[in-house]
């Protein structure tokens, strides 16, 4: 039996965790945990940090009490020839969300965040593609308690192929 396969699995981990992730050689868009390939992240925090550039992206960081996470969330969806080949009304719609995901990302919120992991400059970060806004003060804890237990049951796992 292989290993569960958490490559397009937005993994919870708290930033100590996080911030281990190494880049997997010949694949710039996996990053290894335990030698389990991963691509996307989930993270609870407060935001510490916030650089915000409009119409191109608003860097901050979440703050998890284990470490600080790096995140970018773009907003140039609708100059970016990354995106010229959707349909013009779908990239509206992700430029809208990502305006809006924005402005609610402000300093001392508690976020979720999720997204790919991604490396710039050698520096790994989780590149949004969704943020929530915890409105209950447990939602840290909760995260943690579940970053615990998943790493326990399912991410740390060995699988002991079975014997013939």
């Amino acid at each position: 039996m292989d290993a569960p396969n958490l490559v397009n699995i937005h993994v919870k981990l708290l930033a100590f965790d996080f911030l281990t992730l190494k880049p997997i050689p010949l694949d710039p868009t996996s990053f290894s945990r335990k030698g389990k390939r991963l691509s996307r992240a989930e993270t609870v925090g407060i935001v510490v940090t916030r650089d915000f550039k409009p119409n191109r992206f608003l860097k901050f960081d979440i703050d998890d009490g284990t470490g600080c996470i790096p995140c970018i969330l773009w907003l140039n969806q609708e100059t970016s020839p990354h995106f010229s080949r959707r349909c013009p009304s779908d990239v509206r719609l992700i430029s809208q969300m990502a305006a809006d995901f924005s402005a609610q990302v402000q300093l001392g919120v508690i976020a979720r965040v999720r997204g790919k992991i991604t490396s710039y400059r050698g520096s790994i970060q989780i590149t949004v593609s969704d943020v929530v806004i915890e409105r209950d003060p447990n939602s840290q804890i909760l995260h943690w308690l579940h970053c615990l237990r998943l790493a326990r049951n399912c991410y740390d796992k060995v699988v002991v192929p079975p014997t013939a």
